[in-house]
C-alpha cells in the first residue's frame, strides 16, 4: 500500500501542535517517524515530509476525515451544474401526496441502480447492465441514464447537506421520477390580461357589490376593445383563472378584505391569540358589557306610559371563573346604571377587582368613570386626585382598560351573551331573532303590539326573575367549554368561584361607595348660594366659600339636595333648594324672619372666626388672663389723651392724696349746713 506523506506544517496542525513543537518532537524521537525530503521547484532547501502512519491515531483520524471531505468536494464539483434540477426545489411532502405510487416505485428502482453502481465483481459491467436492464424491463441505455441521474442527485444532496446539515437522500428516488407537469399555466392568457383580471376581481367596489365572473368578463371585454386586442380568451378560461387565483394561499382572505372592509376582516379572518386565564385569580380581572335581548317585554315609563321594549342587560363577568356577577335590566344603558352594577358586583364578591376591562361605549368609558377624556385610550397614571381619577379607580381598581371599537373578541362576556341568545332568549314567545346584519335570516316576525295589548308580554320584573333563575340554575352550574379548554380542575363557573383562590382586595365603606354613585360636578358659590338645574341651593356653611369653586354631588333620583365638598374632598354641607324671596307686600313674615336669622347666624360665625384670629398669643396660651392685657396695636396714628393715670407708689405721694381728700370732705359739710337753713325758711313761709 502506498504511503501517504504530509508536510511538517500539516502534521503539526493534525497533531494540534505548533510548528516548532512538531520539529522538536521529531528531533527527540527520530526512530518513530518516517520522513523524506522533497526537492522544491525553486531550488531552495528540500521540504521535509512526514508519513501519515508515523503520526498519532488522533492525527491519522483527522487526516482521513479531511481526505473524505476533499473527495466529497471533488464529487460535488464534477457532478453538479449551475442549472438546478427540478427535484431540488420541489415540495417533497406535496409531491408524495400527489404521486405516491410513482415515488415508491422510484425508490425500488433507485436501490437496483445503486447495486449496479456498487458492483465490483469479475463479470463485465456490460453483461451485468444487460441482465439488470432485462430484469427491470428497460433498455441498458435507460439503466446508464438512471445511473447518471442517481449520481447527480447524490452530488446535489451532498452539496445541500454541506450548506444546512440536512440529509436529502430522497433526491435519488426523485431523480428517477418523471418531472411533474406544470398545471394552471394558462398559455392563452398574457401577463397583461392576467393582471387586468386580477385588478377587476380584487377591486374594492367590485368586490363589495359581490361581483360575479360574468360581470368581470363584461368589463374585461370592454378593456379588450379599448386596447384593440386581436384576440382574447373565452369566459371559461377567465373563470378557470379566477378559480386558480382564489385557490392560492391568501387570495381568499384578500378578497374578503376588499369585499367586507377592515372591521369584518379582523373579526372573521384575522388570526388572534388565546389568553391564559388559568394564571388569574378569581376577581383579579373582570369584564363588563351591555347586551340587548332579542325578547320584547312590557315596560312602564316614569310618566306611567306602558310600552314594549327589548331590555338591555348590564353585567360584569369574572374572567377566571366565567361567572356573571351582577346584572341590571334597563331600557337604555347609562353611566349611572354601569356604576350601580359595579358597586353591586364589588359587594356581592366582597372584594375589588385588580383590573376592570369594559366596552368602548360612552356609558362605560367617559370622563366620569375614567377620570380622563375618552379620546385618550390608555390610562394616565399621573391623575391621582380622588375627584379626577374617575369612578373605577376611586372604588379601588388598580387598572382599567377598554376594548377597541368593533373588536369584541377580547371580552369573554360576549361569549356568555351568545349563550343567553341560544339557551335563554329563544324560550320566549316574544322572541324576534337577532338584529345582527350577518344573521338577518334568523329574524322572526311577531305581533309585538298585539301581544302588548293583550297582556301577553312579561314585565321587566318578571323577565328579571326568569333570567336570574336561568343564571343560577343553569349557567353557573353547567359545564363551561372555555374552562375545559383552559385545563381547569373545575369546569363550571360556580365550581371555580367556590374552590379557586380569590384576590384579597377589600371593598371600600358603603358610605363612600354611595357618595361615588352620585353625579359629580364643579360649581361656583355666589352670595346667594349654588345654582344648578336652574335651581338655587343654599346653606349657612356656604358663606365661607363665596366666590370659590366647590365640588358637588347629587343623587339622580332626588335633586332636592346637593352634597358640597371643598377642594380637598372634605364634606362642607348639604345644600337644599331654597325658596325664592318675593317682592313688596308679597313677602311673608316667616320667610323674612328666617332670612334675618340666617344672616345673623352667618355674621355671628364670621365674627367668631375673626375674634379667634385676632386673639393675641398670650391669651391663647393662658385664657384665664384679662382679655384687655397684651392686645397688639399694629396701626400708626395719633395717640389720644389718656383718662386713666397711674397711682404713685411712694409715701409722699400717698400722704398728699389723703390730705386732698380731707379738704374736699370739709367743703361738703359747709354746703350741707347751708342747704339745711334754706329748707327751714321755706317751711316758715308755707306755715
Amino acid at each position: 500500500m502506498t504511503e501517504s506523506y504530509v508536510t511538517l506544517k500539516e502534521a503539526a496542525k493534525l497533531e494540534g501542535l505548533a510548528y516548532k513543537g512538531m520539529t522538536s518532537r521529531i528531533s527527540r524521537d527520530p526512530q518513530n517517524y518516517v520522513t523524506k525530503a522533497q526537492p522544491r521547484e525553486i531550488g531552495a532547501k528540500a521540504e521535509v515530509l512526514v508519513a501519515v502512519s508515523s503520526l498519532s491515531a488522533k492525527a491519522q483520524r483527522a487526516w482521513r476525515a479531511a481526505q473524505k471531505a476533499d473527495g466529497r468536494d471533488a464529487i460535488i464539483d464534477s457532478k453538479t451544474t449551475e442549472v438546478r434540477p427540478w427535484y431540488v426545489d420541489v415540495d417533497f411532502n406535496h409531491y408524495i401526496e400527489q404521486h405516491k405510487r410513482a415515488y415508491y416505485e422510484a425508490v425500488e428502482l433507485a436501490n437496483m441502480v445503486q447495486r449496479f453502481i456498487d458492483y465490483s465483481g469479475d463479470e463485465p459491467r456490460a453483461t451485468v447492465a444487460l441482465r439488470m436492464a432485462t430484469d427491470l424491463g428497460i433498455s441498458p441505455q435507460s439503466l446508464y441514464r438512471h445511473q447518471k441521474n442517481l449520481t447527480e442527485a447524490a452530488a446535489w444532496a451532498l452539496k445541500l447537506e454541506q450548506e444546512d446539515g440536512q440529509n436529502r437522500d430522497y433526491f435519488k428516488a426523485l431523480a428517477l421520477c418523471r418531472k411533474p407537469r406544470e398545471k394552471d399555466t394558462f398559455p392563452s392568457l398574457t401577463d397583461e390580461q392576467k393582471a387586468i383580471i386580477e385588478n377587476i376581481w380584487f377591486d374594492r367596489h367590485f368586490a363589495e357589490n359581490l361581483g360575479t365572473v360574468e360581470l368581470l368578463y363584461e368589463k374585461f371585454e370592454d378593456i379588450a376593445r379599448e386596447r384593440s386586442w386581436e384576440q382574447h380568451p373565452s369566459i371559461k378560461t377567465v373563470s378557470r383563472y379566477v378559480k386558480h387565483i382564489m385557490d392560492k394561499p391568501g387570495a381568499g382572505s384578500a378578497h374578503y378584505l376588499a369585499a367586507n372592509g377592515l372591521r369584518e376582516w379582523k373579526n372573521k379572518k384575522q388570526v388572534k391569540c388565546k389568553r391564559d386565564t388559568h394564571s388569574l385569580e378569581v376577581m383579579e380581572y373582570v369584564v363588563a358589557d351591555a347586551h340587548t335581548f332579542d325578547v320584547w317585554v312590557q315596560y312602564t315609563t316614569p310618566n306611567g306610559k306602558v310600552k314594549a321594549i327589548r331590555p338591555v342587560l348590564v353585567a360584569w363577568l369574572d374572567v377566571r371563573s366565567r361567572r356573571i356577577l351582577e346584572m341590571i335590566l334597563c331600557e337604555h344603558s347609562k353611566t349611572q346604571i354601569v356604576k350601580e352594577s359595579f358597586v353591586k358586583m364589588v359587594y356581592e364578591a366582597g372584594c375589588v377587582p385588580l383590573e376592570a376591562h369594559m366596552d368602548n361605549g360612552k356609558d362605560f368609558a367617559n370622563h366620569e368613570t375614567l377620570g380622563q377624556d375618552r379620546s385618550v385610550r390608555a390610562m394616565d397614571d399621573s391623575l391621582m386626585d380622588a375627584e379626577e381619577k374617575g369612578f373605577y379607580l376611586s372604588m379601588g381598581v388598580k387598572r382599567w382598560s377598554r376594548s377597541l371599537p368593533f373588536q369584541p373578541w377580547d371580552k369573554p362576556i360576549e361569549r356568555a351573551f351568545n349563550t343567553f341568545c341560544l339557551r335563554f332568549s329563544r324560550k320566549f314567545q316574544s322572541y324576534t331573532g337577532t338584529l345582527t346584519a350577518s344573521r338577518t335570516a334568523s329574524k322572526r316576525k311577531k305581533d309585538i303590539a298585539g301581544m302588548l295589548e293583550r297582556g301577553e308580554l312579561l314585565t321587566m320584573d318578571e323577565f328579571m326573575e326568569v333570567l336570574q333563575a336561568f343564571v343560577a340554575e343553569w349557567y353557573n352550574v353547567h359545564n363551561h367549554r372555555g374552562l375545559k379548554d383552559a385545563g381547569e380542575q373545575y369546569i363550571t363557573p360556580i365550581g371555580v368561584w367556590e374552590n379557586e383562590p380569590h384576590i384579597q382586595r377589600p371593598a371600600p365603606p358603603r358610605e363612600y361607595a354611595a357618595m361615588l354613585l352620585m353625579k359629580p360636578a364643579q360649581a361656583k358659590v355666589t352670595s346667594q348660594g349654588i345654582t344648578k338645574f336652574k335651581t338655587l341651593y343654599t346653606a349657612d356653611e356656604l358663606a365661607h366659600y363665596v366666590d370659590q369653586k366647590v365640588g358637588i354631588r347629587w343623587d339622580t333620583g332626588d335633586v332636592r339636595k346637593l352634597y358640597v365638598y371643598d377642594k380637598e374632598g372634605r364634606k362642607v354641607c348639604e345644600a337644599y333648594s331654597a325658596e325664592l324671596m318675593q317682592f313688596g307686600e308679597r313677602v311673608s313674615e316667616s320667610a323674612l324672619g328666617e332670612l334675618h336669622k340666617r344672616k345673623n347666624r352667618q355674621l355671628s360665625e364670621v365674627r367668631a372666626i375673626l375674634d379667634e384670629y385676632q386673639t393675641p398669643p398670650e391669651l391663647r396660651l393662658d385664657p384665664s388672663r384679662t382679655e384687655a392685657v397684651g392686645k397688639l396695636d399694629l396701626t400708626i396714628g395719633h395717640v389720644p389723651r389718656q383718662k386713666v393715670i397711674a397711682l404713685p407708689t411712694d409715701k409722699e405721694g400717698r400722704s398728699e392724696i389723703i390730705s386732698k381728700k380731707k379738704k374736699s370732705g370739709a367743703g361738703d359739710e359747709f354746703l350741707n349746713a347751708k342747704a339745711g337753713a334754706a329748707l327751714e325758711r321755706l317751711k316758715a313761709m308755707n306755715g
